[in-house]
């Protein structure tokens, strides 16, 4: 199968998981990299064997790029996404799809226009913890599910992240920047949500970084930094939501359970592709048991979507991490504030299919590894 040529703009912290896994991927082959800042693209480049540094212009302009990987800052996504699309190129986005829904319908409207693919990170869905779970919500372990829990509590991403800045800007904060893991995760187990209320707030006006480089800079805070919320879902379960930079103390809470009518499962943090799955049937003798993994993909395996995408183009499949899940999670993000900001239920206008499981015991050297069999 003829590899799937990518070009990436965007070479900050996140470029260099990405690189890595993409050397280890029999379908994907780097031809390009750029940044706003060439030098940092060329140094990303020479650590990951990446051939040509270039332009943002110059890379769209490749008629060898199949799909171009937008690894940019949030409020560059739009622009950069609908330029790829624009230039004849599939785009797979890091998250969110967009600040704006204005922006992020923008982007599908173009692709259905173009009859080209978008794809938006998270991929941690397709991690095997969450696969797991989602295997044991189809094959019936928990009956059907009634409610969920999740809680997303933290300082802040100042203490360590060398330029913070856009996390504490308009389309950052806890909701935009770790509720897109969150909410993904939702969409894939129980589908998709029909209406939703919440509650924001901004704790501290201004936020000090302590992380080495920077350390002692004061920046504002332009987002909510903590938003509560209740998820009602078209299958019928309700959801507590959590996502806070404002825990300074830390929190003793469940990164995501769901109850249903015959049992619980307790998943960990989503953010992640591995980690402990925790299954309790209703019975009264009944404990937290672990369950074995039933999937892999357990290690830092971003950028698999991107694989998903490329056998998909090969293949006429649909791809998982699509760009209908990840407009219908910038709804809901915006959901939440707007429901808080004008004291009301906020009935979400979007809706998306729950995406094709992943079959198990797959490994990223397999042709068609993606397809189920």
């Amino acid at each position: 199968m003829e590899k799937v040529k990518v070009g990436i703009v965007g070479s900050g912290v996140i470029s260099g998981i990405y690189l890595k896994n993409f050397k280890t991927f029999d379908l994907i082959e780097v031809v390009a990299i750029s940044d706003i800042d060439l030098s940092r693209a060329k140094a990303r480049a020479e650590e990951f064997g990446v051939s040509r540094v270039c332009t943002v212009e110059e890379l769209l302009a490749d008629p060898e790029i199949e799909i171009v990987v937008n690894l940019t800052i949030p409020a560059a996504h739009a622009e950069v996404s609908i330029a790829a699309l624009e230039a004849g190129k599939h785009v797979y986005s890091e998250k969110p799809l967009a600040v704006t829904m204005e922006d992020g319908s923008k982007i599908l409207e173009l692709a259905r226009q173009k009859g080209l693919r978008v794809g938006v990170a998270p991929d941690t869905v397709l991690g095997g913890a969450i696969q797991t779970c989602r295997k044991l919500i189809d094959d019936g372990w928990i009956g059907f599910p009634i409610a969920l829990t999740a809680f997303m509590m933290a300082p802040g991403p100042e203490s360590w992240h060398p330029n913070p800045d856009f996390l504490y800007d308009v389309g950052g904060g806890p909701m935009f920047d770790m509720g897109p893991y969150y909410l993904s995760a939702f969409v894939t187990l129980l589908g998709p949500i029909s209406k939703l209320t919440g509650s924001a707030t901004t704790s501290f006006a201004e936020r000090t970084i302590t992380s080495e480089a920077r350390y002692g800079e004061k920046i504002p805070v332009r987002t909510p930094t903590h938003i509560a919320g209740v998820l009602n879902f078209a299958n019928g379960a309700v959801g507590t939501m959590i996502t806070s930079f404002d825990i300074k103390g830390g929190a003793n809470l469940p990164h995501i359970e769901i109850y249903g009518s015959q049992g619980s499962l307790s998943l960990p943090v989503p953010n992640m592709f591995g980690g402990t799955v925790k299954l309790r049937m209703a019975r009264k003798d009944s404990n937290w048991q672990d369950v074995p993994l039933t999937h892999t993909f357990t290690d830092n395996n971003r950028g698999i979507g991107v694989l998903d995408m490329a056998y998909a183009i090969r293949l006429g499949y649909p791809h998982r991490v699509n760009g209908e899940i990840a407009y219908h999670v910038l709804e809901a993000m915006h959901g939440f504030h707007i429901s808080s900001h004008e004291g009301r239920y906020y009935i979400m206008q979007s809706t998306c299919d729950r995406p094709e499981p992943l079959p198990m015991n797959l490994q990223a050297t397999h042709s068609g590894l993606f397809v189920r069999s």
